[in-house]
């Protein structure tokens, strides 16, 4: 079944309550910085690599974000269900579910971008992996 609503992930047991685990968080958030930190500079060759990087490291953030919460999020389609119904960021699900179908035409159909649109969707992932770092306080939970 795909889900079509953070109840239904839950439903699905695609998504779960868990307990928030501040290691968990700050590993994957630290992941996730380390990652765009080794990514050079953008060029027409590799666009499409360096775009899979930042997708990869604001999944990272998005989970860790979830993980602070406590919440377990199994998939994608449910990071954006996240976004969308339980933070009430409906503009910033469309911008993650934009680049998710990017990314999947990418990783599962080998649909290549072309420059601009590579440069754009990584644009996309900056501007949401800031939301997820600006929510994910960094000092121990209670």
């Amino acid at each position: 079944m795909k889900e079509a609503s953070w109840n239904e992930c839950l439903e699905t047991f695609s998504s779960r309550q868990a307990s928030p685990n501040h290691e968990r968080v700050m590993s994957l958030s630290e992941t996730a910085d380390e990652r765009i930190s080794l990514v050079g500079e953008i060029r027409e060759k590799n666009c499409n690599f360096v775009f899979e990087d930042y997708y990869t490291s604001l999944l990272e953030m998005l989970q860790a974000m979830a993980v602070q919460r406590g919440f377990k999020v199994l998939n994608h389609v449910c990071l954006g269900f996240y976004l969308r119904d339980v933070l009430h960021q409906a503009e910033l699900f469309r911008v993650f579910d934009d680049v998710r179908q990017k990314r999947n035409s990418l990783t599962y159909y080998g649909n290549r971008m072309d420059f601009p649109t590579a440069k754009n969707a990584i644009e996309q992932c900056k501007k949401l992996m800031e939301y997820a770092q600006s929510m994910i306080k960094r000092e121990p939970l209670d």
